[in-house]
């Protein structure tokens, strides 16, 4: 089993904290995105989207879709839950990621994708005002996402879990964008500071 990885793109790290956070440790094959390596042949073969990343297992076939990956190890590695327990907790972590998804993470990358120069040959067409739209929303998101955290140490409640993973990844990948958390969301600085302060945050 490996793991094909990008050490600078969010999804990947997405799995690659998860993992860290079970104490699960595979190898990983590094694709150079920029370089267009996920476009080729070999790649597409293992991944029809042409995107990261990618689980291959021994006997070839593989999975593509971040938190279709960490469900994978979920289910073989149970402790710690990081997707819930119980139908009720499961629901609510599944609501958590869903929001930190579509409000964070994925305006951060429309903005990154349809705004910077370096991108324009892998994002085909590159729409400057819908990266700029996503930009503007980010800030709405911010806030809402700082009076969230007001009364709570964890974005889906009381414990860890994918949807920490996936605003984690979110927030750091807004450094593409120029956009840094700061005294103007504390709440949300803070639950930062205690992420950072976690072992796999590096991963």
């Amino acid at each position: 089993m490996k793991l094909y990885d990008n050490k600078h793109a969010p999804n990947p790290r997405r799995v690659r904290i998860f993992l860290a956070e079970k104490g699960i440790d595979i190898p990983t094959v590094q694709v150079n995105i920029m370089e267009k390596e996920c476009q080729t042949p070999a790649f597409t073969a293992r991944n029809v989207m042409q995107r990261l990343p990618v689980l291959e297992f021994e006997d070839g076939t593989c999975l593509s879709e971040s938190v279709a990956i960490c469900r994978y190890f979920e289910v073989l590695h149970p402790e710690p839950p990081l997707m819930g327990r119980g139908a009720r907790e499961m629901a609510e972590v599944e609501m958590w990621n869903r929001r930190m998804e579509l409000d964070l993470f994925w305006r951060v990358t429309f903005a990154f994708r349809h705004t910077n120069p370096a991108m324009a040959e892998l994002q085909v067409p590159q729409v400057p005002a819908w990266g700029k739209a996503n930009g503007d929303y980010l800030e709405h998101a911010l806030t809402w996402l700082d009076g969230e955290l007001a009364e709570r140490a964890f974005i889906a409640g009381e414990s860890f879990t994918i949807a920490d993973i996936t605003a984690i990844c979110a927030v750091g990948f807004m450094r593409v964008i120029g956009r840094k958390i700061g005294d103007d969301t504390p709440n949300l600085q803070r639950w930062h500071e205690a992420m950072a302060a976690r072992p796999s945050f590096t991963a």
